[in-house]
């Protein structure tokens, strides 16, 4: 049984941990399956829309890096939230990244219910995403030594399969293998050219884009377990975009070079896809065991920054006292309950509309993902504004550009919402995005302000300073 207190995280993450934990996050189903919709919406020009968007996400990153080794607290950015923007958009932060988790993870393990129909096409999806959130949630109640090097491990056997899948279809390329397909990198502009569905598909395709890159801010939440934050904290911000980018953009256009863009379907993963296309069926069980990884390194470092964002909420006293609880492992143990509870919603989709669970999802999860990325930016632009310059200048790992570069940054993320308006079939994410914020803030104005001013009192009343 769980020993219920309310102690400390424990500090069990090294550098190696929290750098493959951040690589985890973003590569996963964003890019083994939902690239096939990106590909789909942009064809060869979504290499550019990557490139785009994964030098915004760079800059969010270096914005939350600044404040989280200035410090590093339970929470991150849901408390700078709260400290430079005000309580309400603190609360609005923390509430949607958790809601972000739910959705993402939602999106994982229905991506692995289909990739487990590569092998077991009459089985329903359902049946795996049930037993994926039992495993992963009970992982997730173990130490944070061992969730991060179960992360580790995941994330690596990624990384290796990425390479590798690099190097492979570089080799047929170079050797001419192209069983069905006419191969080559003049694939890349020669089927329509290289925005064959002109400068609105283009467009379009950031919804897909910028949700691929989500996760990647847990690096923050890790930092409230981190061994020595102000020197793990820069090395996995500095490190992680670059090689997102380059598995990313390099990879998809290995891809779209091996078979044009308009032959890579939907159905399952395009990288399993090609391979089993040219009729190398061993190397697409091989890729389809990388996925399946891929999609559980992603569902657990989602349990694991949904769980301890909700456990710095409900220090501040906006979230439920009873998610304080942390076992004595050091593990918040009844926000990873909660967690995986509110994930069987994803169980139930999967039994229902099967077929348009991930779109939809995906959508909303876009909406979650830039929203948090839009208060980090805006969180640190407030900051570094009230700085003097003196503390401006004492900064450990100060954000580049400023202030030009984080008013770009910005922008962008306004203008992503506004592609989510322009398609149908993302509109959905801006309703649902609408009413989860008008709901938080009804529950905000109506039952929360007080608890959070009560749990505020105790605090200060408990401190050493007030003694």
């Amino acid at each position: 049984m769980v020993k219920e207190r309310t102690a400390a995280l424990s500090r069990g993450l090294n550098a190696r941990h929290i750098r493959f934990i951040a690589l985890g996050s973003a590569i996963g189903t964003g890019l083994f399956y939902g690239s096939s919709e990106a590909i789909g919406q942009a064809g060869p020009s979504v290499l550019l829309a990557y490139l785009i968007g994964g030098a915004a996400v760079f800059m969010v990153l270096r914005a939350l890096g600044e404040m989280a080794v200035d410090d590093p607290v339970p929470g991150s950015f849901g408390e700078y939230a709260s400290r430079h923007l005000g309580r309400l958009p603190g609360f609005l932060t923390g509430w949607t990244y958790a809601f972000e988790m739910i959705i993402v993870c939602i999106a994982d393990v229905t991506a692995l219910g289909v990739y487990m129909g590569f092998w077991f096409p009459d089985v329903p999806r359902w049946i795996w995403v049930l037993a994926t959130l039992f495993i992963i949630g009970a992982a997730n109640l173990l130490t944070v030594k061992v969730f991060g090097e179960l992360e580790f491990w995941f994330s690596l056997a990624k990384v290796g399969a990425i390479i590798a899948m690099i190097l492979g279809g570089t080799a047929v390329l170079v050797f001419g293998f192209t069983g069905d397909h006419g191969a080559g990198v003049s694939n890349l502009w020669s089927n329509g050219g290289f925005f064959p569905m002109g400068f609105e598909g283009f467009v379009l395709s950031f919804a897909v884009v910028m949700f691929a890159f989500g996760g990647t801010e847990i690096i923050g939440v890790s930092a409230g377990e981190a061994a020595d934050p102000h020197k793990t904290i820069p090395r996995a911000v500095n490190t992680v975009p670059v090689r997102v980018l380059l598995f990313y953009v390099l990879t998809l256009a290995v891809i779209m070079s091996i078979a044009p863009w308009q032959t890579i379907g939907s159905s399952g993963s395009p990288f399993v896809q090609i391979f089993e296309d040219l009729g190398l069926s061993s190397a697409a069980a091989v890729l389809n065991v990388v996925v399946i990884t891929a999609a559980l390194s992603a569902i657990n470092s989602d349990i694991f920054g949904a769980g301890r964002m909700l456990y710095g909420m409900a220090q501040r006293g906006q979230a439920p006292a009873i998610m304080r609880q942390v076992s004595r492992n050091g593990v918040p143990w009844m926000t990873v309950v909660i967690m995986t509870g509110a994930l069987l919603v994803g169980v139930v989709l999967n039994y229902v509309i099967p077929e348009n669970v991930f779109e939809i999802i995906a959508s909303i999860a876009t909406f979650a993902t830039v929203w948090v990325w839009l208060m980090i930016a805006l969180s640190q632009y407030r900051a570094r504004r009230a700085m003097s310059p003196e503390r401006a200048a004492a900064l450990r790992f100060p954000a580049p550009l400023w202030p030009y570069g984080q008013l770009i940054t910005i922008a962008f993320l306004v203008f992503v919402f506004a592609v989510l308006a322009f398609s149908a079939d993302t509109r959905i994410a801006l309703y649902v995005g609408a009413a989860w914020i008008a709901l938080l803030s009804l529950l905000y104005w109506l039952r929360v302000r007080n608890d959070e001013d009560a749990a505020l009192d105790a605090e200060q009343v408990g401190s050493p300073s007030t003694r």
